[in-house]
């Protein structure tokens, strides 16, 4: 007859096993996660300048590079053919808002890419970067398949990111949710 103690210690043993069996595979999610949001991080270098605040305090801003190149980019991607109700809303829309738009979509960018590389509210920062992309690929829809696989394949990520809470190894997720700031809180959700 085996004992409880001989059945409990078998039990943690294979936790142990699985756990082990797990890390392999969590830490290959957390190293695209990182290298994703390295990706999106490319945006302080490409739509992003520093601007002095009285002359003395430096700041970031949006480019008037990236200002002025959305509109042209919205235009190409309203010719392209994008679902009609998209075609409106870029027409209506996006394009005579361009400038508001640049600023959106450079900070928007930089702040999944912060969320993505550094594992913090990781399901916040997909769910962002998810939007992102999702407005990305149906403007494209009429470029190609080279727009639309990049598109779709990011897509995949952020949902994959959202549903195994990739933030949580190699991530400031996990150091949260490790340290007491784990159990049903809006925080744990959110990373």
């Amino acid at each position: 007859m085996v004992s409880v103690a001989s059945q409990s210690s078998e039990a943690r043993e294979r936790d142990g096993e699985d756990r082990a069996r797990m890390r392999g595979p969590a830490r290959g999610l957390a190293a695209i996660r990182i290298v994703t949001g390295l990706w999106f991080l490319k945006s302080i270098w490409t739509k992003i300048t520093w601007t002095l605040a009285g002359g003395i305090l430096p700041l970031p801003a949006v480019s008037e590079r990236w200002i002025g190149f959305l509109p042209e980019r919205l235009t190409e991607y309203a010719q392209s053919g994008p679902p009609a109700w998209y075609h409106a809303f870029l027409v209506g829309t996006a394009i005579p808002n361009g400038a508001l738009f640049a600023k959106l979509t450079a900070v928007g960018e930089i702040l999944v890419g912060l969320s993505l590389t550094l594992g913090a509210l990781t399901v916040l920062g997909s769910l962002g970067g998810l939007w992102l992309i999702l407005n990305y690929l149906i403007g494209s829809w009429g470029l190609g398949l080279n727009q639309q696989g990049l598109h779709v394949m990011l897509i995949t990520c952020f949902l994959v990111f959202i549903v195994a809470r990739a933030g949580r190894r190699w991530g400031l997720d996990g150091w949260l949710v490790g340290n007491g700031g784990g159990g049903n809180g809006l925080l744990s959700r959110l990373g």
